[in-house]
């Protein structure tokens, strides 16, 4: 049976084992808070994101996971700054042409700012004469930063963003940093 972790990964950590970046000043990876031989990552995450990642030890479910043909929902919390016009929530529903093509229709709601979520370090730069705002995002596709990039398309800068769930699988319960196997 395969075996599935659930991770929250806190901002600033890279979705690898390893850093191979540059030299000098490591930075944080997941080998720094996760200890289990033969998992990798389904999937990724940028380091300026937090949430929810899944690990497994099972290549064939890695590749289902993290494949976007099989169109697997991810959630996404993103604080943006202004406020989500309809206009702007219709234009994320409907898809948007980036520069690598247009993307998939999404689902895309304002939100009060989530109860459940812990606070960020660094935390968001706050200013008095910007307002900002969250969304809630679900997308079936997975191109890279693509959840910042339609909120910019949009006029909607991203401040914040989290994953909260792909498919099933949830952060429910999990506090930056922590796994436990699904």
């Amino acid at each position: 049976m395969a075996r599935i972790i659930l991770f929250n990964k806190p901002m600033n950590v890279l979705s690898q084992f390893t850093d191979k970046g540059t030299a000098g000043s490591p930075r944080a990876t997941l080998s720094d808070y996760i200890e289990v031989p033969g998992v990798y990552p389904a999937g990724r995450l940028d380091r300026d994101s937090e949430g929810l990642m899944l690990l497994t030890d099972d290549g064939r479910l890695q590749a289902r996971l993290s494949d976007p043909k099989f169109k697997r929902p991810k959630v996404y919390l993103a604080q943006v700054e202004g406020i989500a016009s309809d206009e702007q929530i219709a234009q994320l529903q409907r898809g948007v042409t980036l520069n690598d093509g247009p993307t998939r229709p999404a689902g895309a709601e304002r939100l009060d700012p989530p109860p459940a979520l812990w606070s960020r370090d660094p935390p968001v730069r706050y200013r008095k004469s910007v307002p900002d705002s969250w969304l809630r995002l679900t997308l079936t596709e997975g191109r890279n930063r693509q959840v910042r990039r339609m909120c910019a398309h949009v006029g909607l800068p991203c401040l914040r963003l989290v994953r909260w769930s792909i498919a099933d699988w949830t952060l429910e319960g999990l506090s930056p940093g922590q796994w436990r196997e699904a």
